[in-house]
């Protein structure tokens, strides 16, 4: 993931939401401070979740499109066609997210690169380890003189039952996903109806109970005391636990639906989102 100019813009417009969310609404002691602090960080770190939703979506497209093009040199070779003409006539072909790196594959071979330098560097610049791991195949049987047609089809149908195994984990796993969700769902309302109704309840009924009886370093005839130390703020503890729950939560989800924890780090932010906004706003109204 490369640092562009959109990245900045956003950071830039995540310091300005809180700079004002610190100046402004902080010494006014508004009950929007806490949620605007969660604006300004989504707004700044939202185009590089952008960039993870793209990246999931163009490795997804890489591996359709690159069994076709496997396909589509498999057909040539099987016709007599050496491999690098075969892909050679592929220019000017469509294959959606993998066309930028056919083409580059394609002017190396012109340039006379050894077909093996070019097909590693092909399975470099995708950085699809499903592509990586059929390139390697294929150099090493172009290598040892093997039969190329049966090694292109053997990739092929590897391929194929291995886009198959994931679309089905994705469909067998959806209701999974939306049980994730809904779980912390819940685990949000509980922090939210322990914050907002259950600790303050505890506290009257503790200073009701307290009233009139004077025990030493506990309280005294005089008033009510708290059920809990002062010291203990369990607005930001609950906060806290509902971060470091999203986060672990979105990591989880994206592991069983997308075999990576990588691609969970999607399902976290908005998890992590939602449950400091929900909490925050409850609270605070």
């Amino acid at each position: 993931m490369k640092f562009k100019l959109r990245h900045a813009i956003g950071i830039f417009f995540g310091v300005v939401v809180l700079v004002f969310t610190l100046f402004v609404l902080y010494p006014a002691e508004s009950r929007w401070f806490k949620p605007m602090l969660g604006i300004a960080f989504f707004v700044a770190v939202f185009q590089f979740w952008l960039d993870v939703l793209n990246e999931n979506k163009s490795n997804r497209e890489v591996e359709e499109k690159f069994l076709e093009f496997v396909r589509a040199v498999s057909d040539g070779v099987k016709t007599g066609i050496p491999i690098p003409k075969s892909i050679m006539q592929l220019k000017g072909d469509d294959f959606g997210a993998l066309t930028p790196y056919i083409d580059k594959l394609i002017y190396q071979i012109e340039w006379g690169v050894p077909l093996r330098d070019a097909f590693l560097r092909f399975s470099k610049d995708t950085g699809n380890p499903l592509v990586k791991r059929s390139m390697a195949i294929v150099v090493e049987a172009e290598q040892s003189g093997g039969h190329i047609d049966k090694v292109l089809e053997s990739i092929t149908s590897s391929v194929l039952a291995i886009k198959k195994i994931k679309d089905e984990r994705r469909a067998n796993i959806f209701s999974q996903i939306l049980q994730g969700y809904f779980i912390f769902i819940m685990f949000i309302g509980i922090m939210i109806v322990l914050q907002v109704f259950l600790l303050p309840e505890l506290d009257q009924v503790e200073g009701s109970v307290m009233t009139g009886v004077n025990i030493p370093g506990i309280g005294g005839s005089s008033g009510a005391t708290s059920a809990f130390p002062s010291s203990i703020d369990f607005d930001l503890i609950f906060t806290f636990l509902l971060l470091i729950q999203g986060f672990f939560t979105g990591l989880m989800v994206g592991k069983f639906s997308e075999g990576s924890l990588r691609y969970g780090l999607k399902h976290s932010l908005v998890l992590m989102f939602i449950g400091y906004m929900a909490f925050t706003i409850a609270v605070g109204f």
